[in-house]
């Protein structure tokens, strides 16, 4: 089956069952504390969490607290990886939504809970009318301390079909959210085809605070299923009915990605893949409005974009335009918006291109020089030319040596140390620039603002923590010369007297000219003195740690982080600092913008 028509089912299937047709949001979302649209359900978090009431209408105007979506997705956790074949940057997912909890009056539109879930699930799975496909077995949750295992999915299941493998998972697998430090999370159940999960549905039936879990008095479905798994699905099914045997064993031998693959010259599967993933990527982010640049989105527009112009040259790839065109001509009738901004999405890729071609040549002409490689070549030719891994891997080969993913990385590890600890790094002879991710600086004077900044918001959160809570945990920040912006977990506004005592510490403490000091040590070492971190960061064995204090000693410091600089010296010259505003990042996480005095 065509996934043109898997679609189609899948809306068709869900519209009968009295559910609003939603098209798909934006890849760049309403939510500034993250990047880029990873999921089905984003546009719909306010509802799950109560923000927002459902106002949908049927096709006839009959209200109903029911959505079914297709939404494009795209998610950078993986861009490296792509190309092995069980990666992807853009996707797109299925999904049926339902706001409110069981409702009993059998009315269109009326919300629903497990048992209608289920159902529809396994109607349109298996139902010879739309996917005909069998389920090997599907998975619920097997309960622990907090959390009753789910017998009432798992009666269901065998209500459905007596002889279904239901199979209980713990938490790890079958129990979502929240996300963010609290919101709506509960257990999920799962459907597998040819031994992958193709489906997970989510039962919305708690609400989690401090790791503590209460009865959500409304309840909610939200389910997400990957179209090119259940694209792949589908294939190997038809195979099998042919008589064949499977043998298709990637999405990327699908209708989704073969008719792209057709029109590329024969390259290795992981080029092949590489390429016609990130040609989907780059033309939907243009869409969009993503323009390539070197910040946020248009940073990882950039990156991906840079890595296929550096396929075309290194392969002499004379049809890569053909490619992005044949793109929005597969997808164009499904996302018009592709149509629409066909001649900017060209216009982009063109003047990236142009941007990005001496640099190239010069950096394939650097490479052809090159007699001895090893790690530290490769990194260098990543650093300052933005080689992607895979090309690397292969010009190493090519000199006979064998790169690894696990000594790239190690090399990267060393050199985000470096670049986080040294303040005064020089970047393609522009001067002092500094650019963490966090902290971004574009001259001497500005790198002293943002030092600033920097130090104080160490200061913000100890003060957050003092006046707020030990709950209050760091969630991010972003820091220019003009400010900076903090992150924290926090399940309601902060008062208008939180904020002035929260103000009133930080320049308190401002003004009693502590000293900045840092040590090195284990990272285990470094826990125990109770030094504040991310809790799920990743963290090399050895860290640094900043603490802020009135003798320079650790033991007894007002403030003490993982960090890698740079600070101030002491407080004083940090100068004052005013919260300019204060307002909620996503579900149990708030946000802080504080500027300099």
């Amino acid at each position: 089956m065509e996934s043109s028509e898997i679609r189609r089912k899948f809306r068709k299937f869900f519209e009968e069952r009295g559910h609003a047709w939603v098209p798909s949001s934006s890849l760049i979302p309403d939510d500034p504390s993250v990047l880029f649209t990873t999921a089905g359900m984003q546009q719909f978090k306010r509802y799950f969490t109560g923000e927002l009431k459902p106002d949908f209408k049927l096709a006839d105007g009959t209200p109903t607290n029911n959505v079914v979506s297709i939404q494009k997705c795209f998610r950078t956790s993986d861009i490296d990886e792509v190309g092995d074949g069980s990666h992807l940057t853009f996707f797109e997912m299925l999904g049926n939504f339902s706001f409110g909890g069981p409702d009993a009056s059998g009315k269109a539109g009326a919300s629903y809970f497990k048992e209608d879930a289920i159902k529809y699930a396994h109607e349109f799975i298996t139902g010879r009318d739309w996917m005909n496909l069998k389920i090997d077995y599907v998975s619920v949750f097997k309960g622990d301390s907090n959390v009753p295992a789910d017998e009432e999915s798992a009666k269901i299941w065998k209500s459905i079909d007596k002889k279904i493998d239901v199979r209980f998972h713990g938490r790890e697998d079958n129990f979502w959210g929240p996300t963010g430090a609290e919101g709506p999370c509960g257990p999920t159940t799962e459907i597998y085809v040819d031994g992958v999960e193709i489906w997970n549905i989510v039962f919305n039936e708690y609400y989690s605070k401090d790791g503590k879990l209460t009865p959500l008095k409304i309840k909610g479905v939200d389910t997400g299923m990957g179209l090119e798994r259940l694209a792949l699905a589908s294939l190997n099914a038809e195979t099998k009915k042919a008589g064949g045997t499977i043998d298709c064993t990637t999405v990327y031998e699908t209708d989704l990605f073969s008719f792209l693959i057709k029109k590329l010259p024969k390259l290795s599967n992981r080029f092949e893949r590489a390429v016609t993933d990130h040609s989907k990527a780059i033309v939907f982010l243009i869409a969009d409005g993503v323009i390539p640049s070197n910040k946020e989105s248009g940073y990882v527009l950039r990156r991906i974009l840079r890595r296929l112009l550096s396929y075309e040259k290194y392969y002499n790839l004379k049809n890569l335009n053909e490619i992005f065109k044949e793109v929005i001509t597969l997808y164009g009738s499904e996302y018009p918006i592709l149509i629409k901004n066909r001649t900017q999405i060209l216009k982009e890729i063109d003047g990236e291109r142009t941007k990005f071609s001496a640099t190239l040549t010069e950096a394939l002409k650097e490479a052809a020089k090159i007699e001895k490689f090893d790690v530290k070549t490769a990194f260098k030719l990543y650093q300052s030319y933005g080689f992607p891994f895979d090309m690397l891997k292969e010009l190493a080969e090519h000199k006979g040596y064998i790169l690894t993913r696990e000594a790239f990385d190690t090399e990267f590890a060393k050199h985000q140390e470096i670049s986080r600890a040294g303040a005064e790094k020089k970047f393609g002879g522009h001067g002092l620039v500094l650019d963490t991710g966090e902290l971004k600086a574009g001259n001497e004077e500005e790198l002293a603002k943002v030092t600033k900044l920097h130090t104080a918001t160490h200061l913000l959160n100890q003060a957050l923590r003092e006046t707020l809570g030990k709950g209050v945990e760091q969630r991010g920040s972003d820091i220019t010369p003009e400010r900076a912006r903090f992150d924290f977990t926090f399940g309601r506004k902060m008062t208008p007297e939180e904020i002035k005592e929260v103000e009133k510490k930080v320049n308190e403490k401002i003004k009693e000219n502590l000293k900045v000091s840092m040590k090195e040590m284990s990272k285990a070492e470094a826990e125990k003195t109770g030094a504040l971190h991310f809790f799920k960061g990743k963290y090399p064995d050895t860290v640094s740690v900043y603490y802020i204090s009135s003798d320079g000693t650790l033991d007894y410091a007002w403030s003490k982080e993982f960090c890698g600089g740079p600070h101030v010296k002491n407080t004083k010259e940090i100068g004052g600092i005013k919260i300019l505003k204060e307002e909620a990042s996503s579900a149990g996480v708030r946000r802080i913008r504080i500027g300099l005095l």
